[in-house]
């Protein structure tokens, strides 16, 4: 069988035809429709981290002059891929711990030791995650060969 009579036999036509169809079209709602829902409440969710947590906003400033930083130096592709991903791995162990801290104090406001474990461990977090961010740069910046 060659190569061109299967494109024809299935073809982009036929796809599109597929895609007109009212299931399709009723699927295609649901997922738009789910999609811009978790854009939204992603959002507010990033909102509200930055509205309470000191920690958020400056490392979403970090992050952000780090990926400027990462376009102003001579970097090849995937040594700015690579710093770019880990300095806003920051941002994201910061929203990890925040929705931790913010869990916990919604169980309980009294000091107990678990709750006192798991927000260190969610510190702890963060707190690698910028251990990680450094050594990157420092490797991108200075081990290269």
């Amino acid at each position: 069988m060659e190569i061109g009579a299967n494109a024809r036999t299935i073809g982009l036509g036929n796809i599109w035809r597929g895609c007109n169809s009212p299931w399709m079209l009723t699927f295609i709602k649901y997922v738009l429709r789910r999609n811009t829902n978790a854009t939204v409440w992603s959002v507010q969710g990033f909102m509200a981290a930055m509205r309470s947590e000191e920690g958020m906003r400056q490392w979403s400033i970090v992050a952000v002059l780090a990926t400027i930083l990462a376009f102003v130096l001579n970097l090849n592709g995937l040594e700015r891929a690579i710093v770019i991903a880990f300095s806003w791995n920051i941002v994201l162990m910061e929203l990890a711990n925040t929705a931790i801290e913010v869990v916990v104090d919604r169980i309980s406001e009294e000091v107990h030791p678990l709750s006192k474990k798991a927000k260190d461990i969610g510190s702890a977090m963060v707190f690698f995650a910028i251990i990680l961010a450094a050594f990157v740069w420092v490797l991108v910046l200075f081990g290269g060969s």
